[in-house]
């Protein structure tokens, strides 16, 4: 458990951070200290090649460093990306279900969460700490230093809404998925989490409609839509954006059919205002 005085690991598993983010990093360390935490930065956070700050199999040993170090009360990813995936095989994951800690991650580190998930039956948490530096910066620092240090619910507490479907008004499951891109690179793999009766999290960054309906199309040739118990969509960034047409309601209402529940929300995703939510953790949504 995280506590006043807690060390706390950061890793950067997908991309690695560039050498011109220093300051915002030394920026990043200050809050977390003023609120009482001791960041431990990992040896491979700055890009050295391209936008590779180690090997995926130097990534993962550090992430399980932290795992398996004592003092570490909690582990943080600050990237995105792309490369993520790369560090699965090389996980311990017998030492992470024996873990009290939680990872945190966003974006790409959907891949780690749901992989986490689908080989431990753990739950982690879908949030980029870095939120506490950007323009919504106070209110995050106030909801995470309330949720992670005094253990409320502030960072958790979400608002949404129904898109009724004609058989139902609320859905109730363990949630999986993330981002729509990142989250499909697990198919067909041991990393994949089961999706029955599952709520299925979807949010996005960059695409616009076109790019959207193939990764629709293929969570649909997965079966995803006949599975899942209710998908709650975050943001779509670009999509937003440019007032994409067909919207993204549209468009998974189009593949999910008239019967499953969808909940809408703008509160997960990409946003610097974005909270977070367990991937692996039961939520309910709506009335039942």
């Amino acid at each position: 458990m995280i506590t006043t005085g807690s060390k706390i690991g950061i890793v950067c598993c997908s991309n690695g951070q560039k050498k011109e983010y220093s300051e915002k990093l030394r920026r990043l360390e200050e809050i977390l200290r003023s609120i009482g935490l001791q960041p431990v930065f990992s040896d491979y956070i700055y890009a050295k090649e391209d936008v590779f700050s180690g090997t995926a199999k130097e990534r993962a040993r550090s992430l399980m460093e932290f795992y398996q170090d004592d003092e570490i009360k909690g582990i943080f990813d600050i990237s995105g990306g792309d490369i993520a995936n790369g560090i699965l095989p090389y996980l311990d994951y017998d030492v992470i279900a024996g873990s009290d800690k939680t990872f945190w991650g966003y974006s790409d580190l959907t891949t780690v969460l749901n992989a986490i998930y689908a080989k431990t039956g753990k739950a982690s948490v879908l949030y980029q700490i870095r939120n506490v530096l950007y323009d919504h910066g106070a209110q995050q620092i106030e909801d995470f230093e309330n949720t992670v240090i005094n253990h409320t619910d502030d960072l958790f507490r979400i608002d949404y809404k129904l898109i009724s479907s004609e058989k139902s008004k609320a859905m109730h499951g363990i949630v999986v998925g993330g981002n729509i891109r990142c989250f499909l690179k697990l198919a067909g793999t041991e990393y994949m989490p089961e999706l029955t009766d599952k709520i299925l999290l979807l949010e996005g960054y960059t695409g616009t409609a076109a790019k959207m309906e193939t990764y629709l199309c293929q969570l649909e040739q997965l079966g995803a839509f006949r599975k899942v118990a209710g998908i709650l969509l975050g943001t779509f960034t670009e999509m937003q954006e440019k007032n994409a047409v067909p919207d993204i309601e549209t468009l998974v209402r189009k593949f999910a059919g008239k019967d499953l529940p969808i909940a809408v929300t703008e509160q997960i995703g990409h946003g610097t205002d974005a909270k977070g939510i367990w991937i692996g953790r039961e939520l309910r949504l709506g009335t039942c």
